[in-house]
């Protein structure tokens, strides 16, 4: 049993609290990750805040870590002490129909488990002041160890910086692949991205390099602005600025609206607002943002009648094993942004912190 600092979310609405956990060694396909970077995402603002059905506590958030494999369980084969790692919230088992199939990346293997914040036997590995406290995930990184199922593991190129790297966890991730995965953007097509942070950057990114000639950032907030056109965006409008809805505005900037529309917020009521910009006829809008538990979509079935697609996209179509080595490997080709979406760096104490700057979109 490894003792090492944790940040755990004792129960919902409350800042994260700094403490020593006790984390078992990992049992069989387990793997014991000494994490070294993590960053923060809204989905972990998301479960905090007690809006997820899912979410149980106590519970130690993160799901967007890297670090090194500290020891490994009965079975694995995969990696080894020493490797560097990345966690994954969608595993990769090669077994499932899910992963046979090739239009999808969302494993099954370990779902329920994993929604219920257990390990796949059922047990947790983290007890602190003698109580059991769940996992996030399946990944858990606001810990200095952690433990995952062994196919929940990516193994990637040891030279890449681990407090840049672990953002492919999830954000830079899940936008640039809704862009070249989930839409296939094309050479030459108009794109609007509805939401200008992390994910939405990584869309304008993944967009720009399919070679998009238009890219419309939409955010309420103009500080944006600026990174979002360091990222590829063409220009950037505020839905505010305007008496008609903001749809309205994109179809008459675009004469007749955007090739393809990405919703990067989780709001229900812009989701509407992006598919309702996309072009008649061939129009896609993928839904990226996670809105809140129990919200609906709505559009007059006409909409899709004449022929505009609704999609959406999980981490953004990446079969997650297989593809996030390969992300590393295009980053440190210079291929992907990954160092630009960094905007502060923190000691690990200063955890809630990094959270207040979320919120406020610093």
């Amino acid at each position: 049993v490894i003792k090492c600092k944790a940040a755990v979310a004792w129960e919902a609405g409350k800042p994260l609290s700094l403490e020593e956990v006790e984390v078992a060694p990992p049992k069989a396909h387990e793997v014991r990750i000494k994490i070294l970077a993590t960053a923060v995402c809204h989905t972990d603002a998301y479960t905090l805040s007690g809006a997820d059905p899912e979410g149980c506590f106590p519970v130690i958030l993160g799901h967007e870590g890297a670090g090194i494999v500290e020891s490994v369980g009965e079975g694995v084969t995969k990696v080894k002490p020493g490797d560097t790692v990345i966690p994954l919230y969608i595993p990769q088992c090669g077994e499932c129909k899910f992963c046979k199939n090739p239009k999808t990346n969302l494993c099954q293997k370990i779902r329920i488990t994993q929604g219920k914040g257990v390990m796949p036997d059922g047990t947790s590995r983290f007890t602190c002041k003698g109580k059991q406290i769940y996992h996030f995930m399946g990944t858990s990184t606001f810990s200095e160890y952690t433990v995952v199922a062994d196919i929940s593991v990516a193994k990637i190129d040891a030279a890449a910086p681990l407090d840049k790297v672990c953002l492919l966890g999830c954000g830079i991730s899940t936008g640039y692949g809704a862009a070249v995965n989930t839409a296939k953007v094309e050479r030459g097509s108009t794109c609007a991205v509805f939401g200008l942070g992390g994910v939405g950057l990584a869309v304008i990114m993944g967009c720009k390099i399919a070679g998009a000639s238009r890219i419309i950032g939409i955010d309420l907030n103009k500080h944006k602005y600026a990174k979002a056109k360091e990222f590829g965006a063409t220009e950037c409008i505020s839905p505010q600025d305007f008496k008609k809805p903001v749809q309205e505005v994109l179809v008459e900037m675009t004469d007749g609206g955007v090739d393809y529309s990405f919703e990067c917020i989780g709001n229900v009521g812009v989701m509407r607002a992006a598919l309702e910009a996309c072009h008649k006829g061939w129009g896609v809008s993928v839904i990226v943002g996670v809105a809140a538990a129990g919200q609906e979509i709505s559009t007059r079935p006409f909409q899709l009648v004449t022929g505009r697609t609704w999609k959406g996209t999980a981490f953004g179509g990446w079969k997650s094993v297989d593809s996030v080595p390969k992300l590393v490997t295009e980053y440190m080709s210079k291929k992907i942004k990954v160092d630009e979406f960094v905007t502060h760096t923190l000691p690990f104490d200063k955890i809630n912190e990094a959270f207040e700057l979320m919120h406020t979109g610093k």
